[in-house]
């Protein structure tokens, strides 16, 4: 076999994992962002003052925020379930000896500091975990591209074949999932009265870009004979085509249906394309071809996954904008965002009860088809997720409280409401502080440019593929390059970011 033919056969075929390693796999990314906020909690409990050393918050954000997460997918896979235990005991150690050693300065009583925090007042214009979801599924993306190639990353976290629920298929419908939570029609304010149509010629004029890079993935890819899995998207599609033309269908379906009814159009829609696949031949069009053998013949059967499973994904995309208006109404208060959190825990146990009533009832998870129980596994655990980072802020909120003038960048801001008397524990923190903060935040930096991280991330894994034997090498060169290709990625963005630059004129 050739080199191109030994790698399409290693991330072919596979059949994912279960559905319990990767809800334990998706508590890592939140516990990181928590033991990166008390971590800077204390150092500034020690030194009265944040880190100020763009070199060294850079190499913080990166060594707690990617690095156990490229352990975690390849060499410590095999302890998969113990490492949020792990995590959560470092993050409790940390708590405790801030806690600890706040109380020898003014011992309050814990009772009064939990009143304090429910009553605290969040900055609304501002939701953290809604950004750090976007740029955590681009970086859990990013490092899997990559990691997918090398013999060390479980061929289970790997896309499967037909049926069955790996890491990277959760992933490509969380890319969606975060698209949707920040479209036009999510972010317009509902007093203010638009064009039927205008978010829609918005986003056809955004998704240019898209199909750019689509068509640029594509000459890329035949040209140099890099190589693909054809049953993941087809012949000549990708996922940059099935994202611009999500984008544009939704744009559409939300400019002719009201916004908060999305989620009943995505349900009508993702029934009928499952009741599509269960009663027709559409199934075994997608799974067999035309003529039953796998033909690619025509535009239409060489790419019918890539297109049929637009159903799918435009599903979830309208189901995730819903999620997203829900999410943006105001909530000025931790006790509101308390109760956020319990809507966000019953939505994610009725989608879990939900998702076996449907593969007992219909078939089971596949991200080929983007049938119904795929979307609806896709929406649970993505709200899973979120909820995590929900919990995670409001921790850091509760810690930010015991130790006065702390700060954490893409954390929520404790503010006063107007008129009131400040009370102990509960000072804002000063503005300038906060904006200081993010400039030396890696998630702010990844954030600002999203889209060139993500195809630097797709330029670099064809570079390291075409200049390494990936499937032969060993554990310690691949940690090795893993980090080398993230760090190189996370610099670019720190220093775009450091110079203010944003790359994007769409």
């Amino acid at each position: 076999m050739s080199q191109k033919q030994l790698k399409e056969a290693f991330i072919s075929n596979l059949n994912g994992t279960s559905l319990l390693e990767i809800s334990a796999g998706l508590s890592l990314p939140p516990l990181c962002l928590l033991c990166r906020g008390l971590l800077l909690i204390l150092y500034y409990l020690h030194h009265g003052k944040p880190v100020s050393s763009r070199k060294y918050s850079l190499l913080l954000d990166f060594l707690v925020l990617v690095s156990p997460l490229l352990f975690s997918c390849t060499v410590l896979s095999p302890i998969i379930f113990f490492m949020p235990v792990i995590l959560a005991a470092f993050c409790a150690g940390i708590f405790s000896k801030i806690y600890s050693q706040r109380k020898r300065e003014a011992k309050v009583p814990f009772g009064q500091i939990v009143k304090e925090f429910q009553k605290a007042c969040l900055d609304p214009e501002c939701i953290p975990a809604i950004t750090v979801f976007r740029v955590y599924v681009n970086v859990l993306t990013s490092i899997s591209i990559l990691a997918v190639d090398f013999p060390q990353y479980p061929r289970r976290y790997a896309k499967a074949e037909t049926y069955g629920t790996g890491a990277m298929d959760l992933g490509v419908g969380a890319f969606i999932f975060g698209n949707a939570l920040v479209c036009p029609e999510v972010r317009q304010k509902s007093h203010v009265t638009q064009p039927r149509f205008s978010n829609l010629a918005r986003q056809a004029f955004s998704v240019w870009p898209l199909i750019f890079l689509g068509a640029g993935r594509l000459l890329s890819v035949k040209s140099i004979e890099y190589h693909e899995h054809t049953s993941e998207y087809g012949v000549h599609w990708n996922f940059f085509f099935t994202l611009a033309f999500v984008r544009l269908a939704a744009s559409l379906l939300l400019a002719i249906f009201p916004r908060h009814k999305a989620w009943l159009v995505a349900l009508a829609l993702a029934v009928l394309y499952q009741l599509l696949l269960s009663t027709t031949s559409l199934k075994m069009f997608i799974l067999h071809g035309s003529d039953g053998r796998d033909s690619r013949l025509g535009f239409l059967d060489a790419n019918r996954e890539g297109l049929l499973s637009l159903l799918g994904y435009l599903a979830i995309y309208l189901a995730s904008a819903q999620v997203g208006l829900w999410l943006l109404q105001r909530r000025s208060s931790v006790r509101g965002w308390l109760e956020a959190l319990r809507g966000l825990a019953l939505a994610v146990l009725v989608l879990s009860v939900l998702l076996q009533l449907c593969q007992a009832c219909t078939e089971p998870v596949s991200r080929r088809m983007a049938n119904l129980p795929f979307c609806t596994w896709v929406l649970a655990h993505c709200l899973l997720l979120l909820g995590f980072f929900v919990l995670a802020d409001l921790t850091l909120v509760f810690t930010k409280l015991l130790v006065k003038g702390s700060s954490v960048p893409c954390c929520w801001k404790v503010v006063q409401p107007p008129g009131s008397r400040k009370k102990h524990g509960m000072e804002a923190v000063p503005v300038g502080r906060e904006d200081k903060l993010s400039q030396l935040c890696l998630i702010s930096a990844i954030n600002k440019n999203q889209l060139l991280f993500f195809l630097l991330a797709n330029v670099m894994t064809g570079a390291v593929n075409i200049l390494i034997d990936t499937i032969h090498s060993k554990a310690a060169f691949t940690l090795c390059v893993l980090h080398l290709y993230m760090f190189f990625n996370c610099l670019i963005m720190y220093i775009l970011h450091a110079r203010n630059i944003v790359l994007k004129f769409w």
